[in-house]
């Protein structure tokens, strides 16, 4: 008997635990948690991901600055053929041509049409969306594990009190079984026996003290909080079922890879870039030796037009099966989620009937306990007979704790697969 008590009391709950005073507490503790920090981090990456995506629509400028030295005289600007002609019949006219040149000057380009580049910054914002939505998803998976945690820790503060009273009963049958026994009205294994099941409780309480502590360094770990006892909270909602919102992340993540795709093919596109030079060139002319100083620039318009870009067809294609690995995975999330749902719906209305039962249980256990103690005290009934009262009143005391905790369990399973508001269900 007693082993089956342990196989119910310490059956392997999630033990990830928490609480403190009050549980919209333990919820702001969350925020500070590295998780929570890791998804912004993803949101900011995101956010500067359509940042670069935008600033390549804005202008390029380069300026520059150089010396050049040339075996024989060099062209220090383009010169029309009638200017040379002017030069070449006046020699004191300083040529624009030396051997040393000293260059300064900017570069300027932009794109005009470069379709990819909107697509680009579209991306980025679909995976920002999604790395929101991700955030708000662990949030929600951590205040989720808070309650069942706390939960637990109900559970078992119930349990050792429980365990309590049990051995507090114990303890009144011994100093009877003690008198029997030295009276001869029952044999000595009876105080052996009683000996043994209050062992037996130690034994347990000590289990129970163990997972206990196991639950408070989970909760510490997660919200920095060292709890001594498990905090009160009140269901004041209910969850609300409809789509998977804890499927939105991957299906975001599928829209931006889709985008991806547009945008390599959009590669392929003619695009059309504006560029423009300012040269302001320095040396002393070939011909007479003396100073130059000559300003040249160029302003034009570039169309650009893939004829064939191999690489680039072979991108297309992994990015496509990118998306169908994605789809497959989401299908597969789907199908789980549909599946999980019905059995945590279902489990739901099962437990909330089940603590009923088990509450009504306990009372007829209790008074049965009762009678069997007096039938003992009379000598109508053995110490293993009356034995078996106490363990089935733990049992099933324990049975209606387990309940109850799984009940919230399952409450906050169902929430975070619908992305309801805990705050709003838990009080």
């Amino acid at each position: 008997m007693y082993r089956k008590i342990l196989i119910i009391l310490f059956f392997p709950f999630v033990l990830h635990a928490q609480d403190v005073q009050r549980m919209d507490a333990l919820f702001d503790s969350l925020k500070t948690n590295p998780q929570i920090r890791s998804d912004e981090i993803t949101m900011e990456r995101a956010l500067l991901g359509k940042k670069m995506a935008n600033s390549m629509l804005y202008p390029k400028l380069d300026v520059f600055g150089s010396y050049d030295y040339a075996t024989s005289p060099a062209g220090m600007l383009p010169l029309a053929p009638n200017d040379l002609f002017v030069m070449i019949k006046d020699p004191t006219i300083p040529q624009p041509f030396s051997q040393n040149i000293l260059r300064a000057g900017a570069a300027i380009s932009m794109p005009v049409f470069v379709k990819s580049i909107f697509t680009m910054a579209s991306k980025a914002k679909t995976l920002y969306q999604s790395a929101e939505i991700k955030k708000e998803i662990d949030l929600l998976k951590n205040e989720a594990i808070i309650v069942s945690s706390n939960a637990n820790l109900q559970y078992m503060e119930s349990l050792e009190k429980a365990l309590e009273k049990k051995r507090a009963s114990l303890i009144k049958v011994k100093e009877l079984v003690t008198i029997k026994v030295n009276n001869g009205r029952a044999p000595e294994p009876a105080l052996l026996k009683i000996n043994a099941g209050i062992n037996e409780i130690d034994l347990m309480r000590n289990e129970v003290a163990l997972n206990r502590e196991k639950a408070i360094a989970a909760i510490y770990s997660l919200t920095k909080v060292k709890l001594t006892k498990p905090v009160e909270m009140a269901q004041k909602g209910d969850y609300s079922n409809g789509e998977f919102k804890v499927l939105e992340p991957m299906q975001k993540k599928i829209e931006a890879t889709e985008l991806g795709i547009r945008a390599e093919k959009e590669k392929l596109y003619p695009a059309l870039v504006l560029h423009g030079n300012y040269n302001h060139s320095y040396s002393l002319a070939y011909n007479n030796n003396l100073t130059v100083n000559e300003d040249f620039a160029t302003l034009g318009l570039t169309l650009k037009i893939p004829i064939f870009e191999k690489n680039q067809y072979v991108k297309i294609k992994q990015s496509k099966l990118d998306v169908l690995d994605l789809q497959n995975e989401l299908d597969k999330m789907r199908i789980e989620f549909t599946s999980e749902a019905q059995q945590l719906e279902n489990s739901l209305v099962l437990l909330g009937n089940s603590i009923e039962l088990y509450k009504s249980s306990i009372k007829d256990k209790e008074q049965l306990l009762e009678i069997a103690k007096v039938s003992y005290s009379t000598d109508r009934m053995t110490i293993e007979d009356y034995l078996k009262y106490e363990d089935d009143l733990l049992l099933e005391r324990s049975k209606l704790y387990k309940a109850q905790a799984q009940k919230w369990q399952t409450l906050m399973k169902l929430a975070v697969i619908y992305g309801n508001k805990i705050e709003e269900i838990v009080n």
